[in-house]
């Protein structure tokens, strides 16, 4: 249920395509829709775009829901301050193309196992080794990133919960502070984790 959700195994197009193809591409697509979509039509069709993609996935629109369903409140928050510093119509676009890029992002993790990513990684960064740069360090974080956002969804989504259970009204103090400690806290978690493996 997570926006960067877990590989779901398949022999779709997409599930064959080299994750360094699929990471460029998104990228790519992603810098593309901020560029282009300057109207709802243009909106439109990239949506359609992106739900073909899913279709040649072989994903269905239920599992793609629940990858974009915890994002949901976070892109409600923004279009109600969009709407309030612009206009209704701006509010849409920059939600859309955030929703657009998170279900871009969804699609590529949900075809890709992220050890072949971390791999496909390390290999185009391996020329910077004759630098000094370690190639190795790079992988491990760019793994602890692609674990924290699924985690921090997860950590909004228990906080959201438990406001509901408790019948308070969504504010900065309500959402956000809780949030922040979580965050702090998986950061702390990882870091013990890190240094009880010699990692400093």
């Amino acid at each position: 249920m997570n926006p960067l959700g877990t590989y779901r195994p398949g022999h779709s197009p997409l599930h064959r395509l080299s994750p360094g193809i699929k990471l460029v591409g998104l990228a790519a697509a992603i810098l593309a829709i901020s560029l282009a979509v300057r109207s709802l039509p243009a909106l439109g069709i990239a949506a359609l775009a992106v739900a073909a993609l899913y279709a040649l996935a072989g994903i269905g629109p239920v599992t793609a829901w629940r990858q974009f369903r915890p994002t949901l409140w976070i892109l409600v928050f923004i279009f109600a301050f969009q709407w309030i510093f612009t206009d209704a119509r701006r509010a849409l676009l920059v939600c859309g193309i955030l929703a657009l890029s998170v279900l871009l992002a969804a699609v590529v993790t949900l075809t890709t196992r992220t050890t072949d990513m971390l791999d496909s990684l390390t290999r185009a960064l391996h020329p910077l080794r004759r630098f000094g740069v370690r190639t190795d360090l790079i992988a491990i974080a760019l793994a602890l990133t692609i674990r924290t956002i699924p985690l921090m969804v997860e950590i909004a989504g228990q906080v959201d919960e438990a406001r509901r259970a408790r019948g308070l009204r969504p504010g900065p103090r309500i959402l956000v502070a809780p949030i922040v400690l979580g965050a702090l806290r998986t950061a702390d978690g990882f870091a013990e984790s890190l240094s009880a493996r010699g990692l400093d």
